[in-house]
C-alpha cells in the first residue's frame, strides 16, 4: 500500500505558546538541522511583544545595531517617557533623544511615525484584520519602516506564523550554521531555503535565532 505524506499541521492566525510548540514539532519532523537545535537547546521562546507604538519605536532602535544596544536605548527612553505614546514622544527634543541613543535619522523616523499615528494615517488597531502582505505594505508607507521592521512587527507583535525576515543578519548567520552552508545565504537564498518550512516560517526563524543566541 502506498504511504501518503503526512499532512502539514496548519497554524492558527496568531501564534501562542501551544501553537509555537506545534510548529516546533512539525518542523523538527521535516528538517534535521532544526531538530538538532531543538534537541540541543529546547524550543525557542515566543518572544512576543505588545502591538503598539512603543514596540515599533523599539524595533526602529534595533535597526542595524546590536540587540543589547537597542534594548539599552529603549530602557533609557522609557525612563524619560513612560508610558510611551506618540504624543509624549513628540515632546522630546533632539538633545534628549540623542542622549537616549537615537541617531538623527532615527529621531526623524520616530517623529514621523508618531505624526502618522496622530494624523490617522496609520491605525495600528486595524492591522490584525489585514493579511500579512497588506500589513507589510501599510507599515512600509511610513518613512523609516522598511521590510525588516515590518516583518519583525508582524512576527513579534502580531505573532503571524509564516513571516520570514530575509533581511535579518542573525537569521542568515544562523541558517548558514544550522544548514552547514559554505557561505552566508543571500536574501533570495534564504527565501528558497525556507520554502519547505511553510506555513511555519516564523517558528523556523525563532529556532534559528535560538541557536544564534545560544552559541
Amino acid at each position: 500500500m502506498t504511504m501518503l505524506p503526512k499532512p502539514v499541521a496548519q497554524p492558527p492566525a496568531q501564534l501562542d505558546q501551544a501553537s509555537l510548540l506545534q510548529g516546533v514539532e512539525a518542523l523538527s519532523e521535516i528538517d534535521a538541522g532544526l531538530a538538532r537545535v531543538v534537541s540541543s537547546y529546547g524550543p525557542p521562546p515566543l518572544w512576543a511583544r505588545e502591538p503598539s507604538f512603543a514596540t515599533l519605536i523599539h524595533i526602529i532602535l534595533e535597526q542595524q545595531v546590536s540587540l543589547a544596544s537597542a534594548n539599552a536605548a529603549f530602557a533609557r527612553l522609557l525612563d524619560v517617557a513612560s508610558p510611551l505614546t506618540p504624543e509624549r514622544f513628540l515632546t522630546l527634543d533632539d538633545e534628549l533623544l540623542r542622549g537616549v541613543g537615537f541617531s538623527r535619522q532615527k529621531q526623524r523616523y520616530g517623529r514621523h511615525l508618531a505624526q502618522c499615528i496622530l494624523a490617522g494615517d496609520l491605525d495600528l488597531a486595524t492591522l490584525p484584520d489585514l493579511t500579512d502582505e497588506e500589513t507589510r505594505q501599510t507599515l512600509m508607507q511610513v518613512k523609516g519602516i522598511g521590510a525588516w521592521t515590518a516583518d519583525i512587527y508582524l512576527m513579534a507583535a502580531l505573532l503571524r506564523p509564516d513571516i520570514w525576515p530575509v533581511g535579518d543578519l542573525a537569521l542568515a548567520v544562523a541558517a548558514q550554521q544550522v544548514k552547514g552552508l559554505a557561505a552566508r545565504p543571500t536574501p533570495d537564498e534564504l527565501t528558497e531555503l525556507a520554502e519547505p518550512w511553510r506555513p511555519w516560517r516564523a517558528v523556523a526563524a525563532r529556532i534559528l535565532w535560538h541557536n544564534y543566541l545560544s552559541q
